[in-house]
């Protein structure tokens, strides 16, 4: 199960401590450390593109059915494709809001399920509304990223590899299948 990314100096830390369970995918670093007093031979560690752990931690906890995956602009724009999900214009992060189906105003919530990305336009005319009420559709139905789909949403760089092992941790249905099907 995915968890989360770390960098390469968390990843020595893991090795060292003897917390790897497997390795997989390529290998991306060769760090070199001193050299052993007695037989003269330097310490080498392979960091790999994925890592499997041993023991708890509290990263496991994100991966539980309950976990609902912090809520920010950049990971719902990314969610929605930068596009306003109502007239379905793309728009830069600086052209886009954060809209509310049912209106905070009016007991709505501020959760996965409940927000779209909006252009400023959009927003604006829909105003303390519903979409209804606002005479707009909604293109598209709002959903919450499981884990492994909001590690992928962050937008951090993500080898083949890595987004090999992410795909396969994606929900049968998840609409983000579709998009990443597409030729670029």
């Amino acid at each position: 199960m995915p968890l989360e990314w770390i960098d390469f100096k968390e990843a020595v830390r893991v090795y060292h401590l003897g917390q790897v369970a497997y390795t997989c995918g390529v290998s991306l670093y060769h760090i070199h450390g001193g050299h052993n007093a007695i037989t003269g031979r330097r310490s080498v560690i392979e960091i790999n593109s994925i890592i499997a752990t041993h023991g708890d931690s509290h990263a496991v906890l994100k991966a539980r059915a309950h976990y609902v995956p912090p809520l920010n602009n950049q990971t719902l724009f990314a969610r929605d494709a930068h596009l306003c999900m109502y007239c379905g214009g793309q728009f830069s992060s600086r052209g886009l809001s954060r809209d509310h189906i049912k209106p905070l105003s009016i007991g709505g919530t501020d959760t996965w399920n409940n927000v779209v990305t909006a252009c400023k336009r959009c927003n604006n005319h829909k105003a303390g509304r519903t979409p209804e009420q606002a005479g707009l559709e909604l293109l598209a139905v709002p959903f919450m990223p499981t884990h492994a789909e909001y590690i992928y949403l962050q937008g951090k760089k993500i080898l083949a590899d890595q987004m090999h092992f992410l795909l396969a941790h994606f929900p049968r249905h998840s609409p983000l299948h579709k998009r990443l099907a597409k030729p670029a």
